[in-house]
């Protein structure tokens, strides 16, 4: 992952609502969730919403499509891989036992899979 691609990706996660949002797709793995459903669960307006969900798909976390009258979100889970790769390269030097994550990355790698 090149540093501008980390940038956009970690700017776009730093928001609260946008995180919120991003961890509720997550556990919703690849069928995704519609824009009301992750409204509702946040309490967020729809439209406030829209902005933030936008933001993440701009940075490529999400991919977005329309079923009749229904928007669905849902996690790109390879760009996930990549944001997770790098953070493992790039703080622990490709270790993660360095950074204590021992089992830990294999964990949340193989949730990532299962997801896909």
């Amino acid at each position: 992952m090149e540093l501008n691609t980390a940038t956009r990706v970690f700017s776009a996660l730093g928001n609260i609502t946008r995180l919120r949002a991003f961890r509720a797709l997550i556990e919703a793995g690849p069928t995704g969730l519609t824009a009301g459903a992750i409204a509702r669960s946040l309490d967020v307006p729809p439209s406030t919403l829209t902005a933030h969900l936008g933001r993440l798909v701009q940075a490529d976390l999400l991919q977005s499509w329309r079923s009749e009258r229904n928007i669905y979100y849902a996690i790109r889970v390879e760009q996930v891989r990549d944001v997770v790769a790098y953070l493992t390269m790039e703080c622990c030097r490709g270790q993660p036992e360095l950074c204590g994550f021992e089992g830990k990355a294999s964990a949340a790698g193989q949730e990532l899979e299962d997801s896909a």
